[in-house]
């Protein structure tokens, strides 16, 4: 027994310097002139002499009764890696400054970026291996990471951050709707604000809006706003007219980009939320602009918003935000002194009022952190999922949208599922959009005979301008609203903020909001109204009918 127990602690003492040392994270293509800031982390328990870590041509070892006990982070430079990290590195490998120490090198150990490999061998024996573009897919500022035994279980790129999944109990929810009620419950909650307004959002263009957050600045509430620095399309001039109303205020108003001095943290700052007091949170689908938070009684957008009542919820959103808005690529954002001025819009019937309950249970969804959450809740849809979305594309080719292949594997195994898709002109009008879309989610369930149906949403039966809306109702009891749109790049690599609420008052109160824009499509179709692939069909068969006549009268002309 005693030759046993000798064993087992000296395989435990083996075990805590040997198999215990391994690269967890490296980024071989950062962002930074020369990759200089290129550096990798290396975690385990124990002394470190005898390691040689190398790339196959170059490489180092620590000095002598070096000793690791959790993570070291070796980098190419360390002036380089503090400038792009905001901390400096345990050590360096080409010896730029006395302020870090140096490893031993063993050649030149410089870390290519599309193909490559990183090693640890103890005496001869290789410890790791990891390679790419075979263990890991690398493109400009990905960082590699190991997590559970796995390579990048998402996309991580510099700077961004990793929070994790988080579930609040007992939460206290107020659902609302554009157009019909989102503009009276954002007033609402910014009127209520007395020490702190923290405001992420992609686009913000909405007058009504900005007065408010002012308001609120005047009777000495510290407003903080973060935008988009460079939305598709550019900054529109009503975004720099309502940045400079809040300049003048005394509102910080910044923008996330890339500058001189460090990448954007993410593709885009898409997100739409604020945070109040450190107690509340409003989010959405909606940007703060008119069509997103319309007066009552006045046409907008088809969107989903909540705001949730708990201070646990709240500083996360909170730590999320501080953190977004914080490094090198935040930057204050200029406005100008143009006239603030609302867009004209048609007159809208409202139909639904805020739904308020208490006890909720409400989960973070964050892209890209924990877009994942998404995926977790249509797979685990047991009887019905209803889905209204702006759009969704999918990955390439014939490789479908992933949320949406989970939705029609959901339907497969008897899961009723229908799905609403915008149709504004710019949805409809090429030849992989959302009608083409719709028409392969019911191919499928034609063939397969599922319980599947998707439609295009008719507005002007309902009276919208689009569907913004990206949100899901599963069961009849969990519901996400949130930014995320149902693409490639909105859940992998923009920030984006969403919360899947379950709580059956809540779910219920969406699911009659979707019931009536489904509908109304199903309405104008009995109708004989011309779907947009109809419309396009016309379309051309005037263009040939104006080219023909063109023709005609030209050759009686000669």
């Amino acid at each position: 027994m005693r030759r046993i127990a000798v064993a087992v602690i000296l395989l435990c003492l083996l075990a805590g310097t040997t198999g215990g040392i391994r690269i967890v994270e490296f980024c071989p293509d950062p962002y930074l002139p020369g990759d200089l800031d290129e550096y990798l982390v290396i975690e385990g328990t124990g002394v470190l002499d005898g390691y040689a870590f190398s790339d196959g041509e170059g490489g180092f070892r620590f000095p002598s009764g070096t000793r690791i006990d959790g993570r070291l982070v070796v980098a190419r430079s360390g002036p380089a890696f503090e400038q792009t990290h905001g901390y400096p590195p345990d050590f360096e490998i080409e010896g730029r400054t006395p302020a870090v120490p140096d490893v031993i090198p063993g050649g030149n150990l410089l870390m290519a970026n599309r193909a490559d490999e990183l090693l640890i061998y103890r005496g001869t024996t290789l410890v790791q291996k990891v390679a790419w573009p075979a263990d890991v897919h690398p493109r400009e500022g990905q960082i590699h990471y190991l997590e559970d035994g796995a390579w990048d279980p998402r996309p991580l790129a510099i700077g961004q951050s990793r929070f994790g999944p988080a579930t609040y109990q007992d939460v206290a929810v107020t659902a609302f709707v554009a157009p019909d009620c989102s503009q009276e419950v954002f007033l609402a909650a910014v009127a209520g604000a007395e020490r702190e307004i923290l405001a992420n959002v992609y686009e913000f263009t909405d007058p009504d809006l900005a007065e408010a957050l002012i308001s609120a600045r005047e009777r000495g509430v510290a407003v903080t706003v973060l935008l988009e620095g460079g939305p598709v399309g550019g900054v529109p001039a009503e975004e720099r007219a309502i940045a400079g109303a809040l300049n003048r205020s005394g509102i910080a108003v910044l923008s996330m980009e890339t500058t001189d001095a460090a990448h954007a943290k993410y593709r885009y700052d898409h997100a739409k939320y604020i945070v109040i007091d450190a107690e509340t949170v409003l989010l959405g689908s909606e940007n703060f602009k008119p069509g997103g938070y319309p007066a009552p009684g006045l046409q907008g957008n088809r969107g989903w918003g909540l705001v949730l009542e708990d201070t646990g919820l709240a500083a996360y959103f909170r730590e999320v935000f501080l953190f977004d808005a914080a490094g090198e690529d935040i930057v204050p954002f200029e406005g100008t002194a143009a006239e603030l001025s609302t867009p004209w819009a048609p007159a809208y019937t409202v139909e639904f009022a805020p739904c308020r309950a208490e006890g909720a249970r409400v989960t973070p969804v964050l892209s890209p952190d924990t877009s994942a959450l998404i995926l977790e809740l249509i797979e685990g849809a047991e009887e019905s999922i209803v889905i209204e979305q702006a759009y969704i594309t999918n990955e390439t080719g014939d490789l479908l949208n992933p949320y949406l292949a989970a939705a029609i594997n959901a339907s497969r195994r008897g899961v009723a599922v229908r799905v609403l898709l915008d149709s504004v002109w710019f949805n409809t009008e090429d030849d992989a959009d959302n009608d083409e879309m719709v028409a392969v989610i019911n191919r499928i369930a034609a063939a397969e005979g599922l319980p599947l149906e998707a439609r295009l949403a008719d507005l002007e039966a309902n009276n919208l301008a689009k569907i913004h809306n990206k949100g899901v109702v599963v069961d009849g009891r969990a519901v996400l609203v949130s930014s995320i749109n149902w693409n490639a790049n909105s859940p992998a690599f923009n920030r984006e903020a969403g919360v899947i609420v379950e709580h059956p008052e809540i779910a219920a109160y969406y699911a009659r909001v979707f019931s009536d824009d489904w509908d109304a499509a199903e309405e104008r179709e009995g109708e004989g109204a011309p779907g947009p692939d109809r419309l396009k069909a016309v379309a051309a068969a005037c263009i040939l009918a104006g080219l023909l006549g063109l023709y005609i009268y030209r050759r009686r002309r000669t």
